[in-house]
């Protein structure tokens, strides 16, 4: 009996030895550290680097140029020259308005001109023969000068002629209504037989250029206002001197990723104004769009490259954390390989790491995983940040 126990025990030990072991056989291949040793932590090192800074804009497409078509005199439609949605050039005709009330006009205006002219031609011969009987006193000075003033009106009614003329004229030319500017025609308002008249509020037809095309952002003024204290400061100076450009992200995959467009545009301006509403800036970029893939109204996000940063400081996200008010903490490990906690100012988010202005110097550790086993004064065994959480910007800053 006493053996049975005996063996009893010495078995169950066994095992629990057993189990033991392969726990810390598990242990080390997973990387754990063994009982009383640093905890092990995963750092990046700070290395200044060259930064395009940006920005990130909602924004629409705007048609760079719009022509709503009007008639400018009044008739019935006779034709309409154009296929609706599509490219017209400017002077191709549109519609043509039934012109012969028009023609009749012209042709009464002309013979005005005419009976001007004739009436003229009689008082200045009129005028020529008065002229030498008052040199030999056959007529009075008075009836001279009176058949000066008859030719001086004669003349003035051949000008009035002229100018009713020439205004039948261009109504006779305006019953052809032309493109003003070359573009896409959309659809029309009107078909043959409908009556039209002169500056109508309903337009035609409507035609718009989007090769080039417009995209219009906003900008907080707080953003704009901060950019320009930073180019003051030298902080952030222009790219290119007099040259913005700007990539334009659209939202077309059906994952929702973004897809750059393939051409640079180049930013035309900014308005001077603020609206009170929004506290926003207008912005207005100028894109090609050769093939017209993009089409006005469409929702898009701009990147404006505002500036380059250079020797900027970045901390990857995964590695800040925030106090009760709102400050942002980073964990540092010193050459005593010890960690304590720093507070540091950051600027705007880099795709997965923060711009960081005021902290941290280059060549200091950050502690990027790890921050459970770490508190004020340990001592840690940093290594090197594998994974993508520490990856840097490729030399692009984007503002969130």
């Amino acid at each position: 009996m006493f053996r049975s126990n005996s063996f009893m025990t010495l078995a169950a030990a066994a095992a629990l030895i057993a189990v033991l072991a392969g726990c810390n056989q598990q242990k080390q291949a997973s990387g754990q550290p063994q009982a009383g040793g640093p905890p092990e932590v995963s750092v990046v090192t700070i290395e200044p680097q060259r930064l395009t800074v940006t920005t990130e804009l909602p924004g629409r497409t705007a048609a760079y140029r719009v022509a709503e078509i009007r008639p400018q005199v009044s008739g019935i439609v006779l034709k309409r020259l154009f296929r609706e949605g599509s490219d017209v050039k400017a002077g191709d005709q549109l519609y043509q308005i039934d012109p012969a009330t028009y023609e009749a006009s012209l042709a009464s205006a002309l013979a005005d001109v005419q009976k001007a002219e004739a009436n003229l031609q009689a008082a200045r011969n009129k005028a020529a023969r008065y002229g030498d009987l008052v040199k030999n006193s056959v007529v009075s000075k008075q009836d001279f000068d009176d058949v000066l003033a008859s030719m001086k009106q004669n003349e003035a009614q051949v000008a009035a002629a002229k100018a009713a003329y020439n205004l039948a004229s261009i109504n006779l030319n305006y019953t052809k209504v032309f493109a003003p500017i070359s573009g896409r025609i959309g659809k029309s308002a009107v078909t043959e037989g409908a009556l039209v008249t002169a500056s109508q509020a309903t337009a035609l037809a409507t035609i718009q250029q989007f090769d080039p095309i417009y995209v219009d952002v906003t900008q907080t003024a707080s953003q704009l206002m901060k950019l320009r204290e930073d180019m003051a400061t030298g902080r952030i100076r222009p790219a290119e001197p007099g040259k913005i450009p700007v990539t334009l992200l659209l939202n077309s995959n059906a994952s929702g990723a973004d897809t750059p467009y393939p051409v640079k545009g180049e930013l035309q301006f900014s308005d001077v104004t603020v609206d009170a509403g929004t506290s926003s800036v207008q912005l207005r970029a100028v894109f090609p769009n050769p093939n017209k893939d993009l089409l006005p109204g469409l929702f898009v996000r701009a990147r404006v490259e505002q500036g380059v940063a250079e020797n900027a400081i970045t901390v990857p996200q995964a590695a800040v954390s925030r106090g009760p008010d709102g400050s942002a903490r980073v964990w540092v490990v010193g050459a005593d390989s010890k960690v304590a906690q720093r507070t540091i100012k950051t600027e705007r988010a880099v795709d997965n790491v923060w711009l960081v202005s005021d902290g941290l110097a280059a060549g200091e550790r950050v502690v990027v995983e790890g921050l459970q086993k770490v508190k004020p004064g340990a001592e840690v065994k940093p290594v090197p940040a594998q994974n993508a959480l520490a990856a840097l910007p490729e030399k692009a800053a984007s503002a969130r």
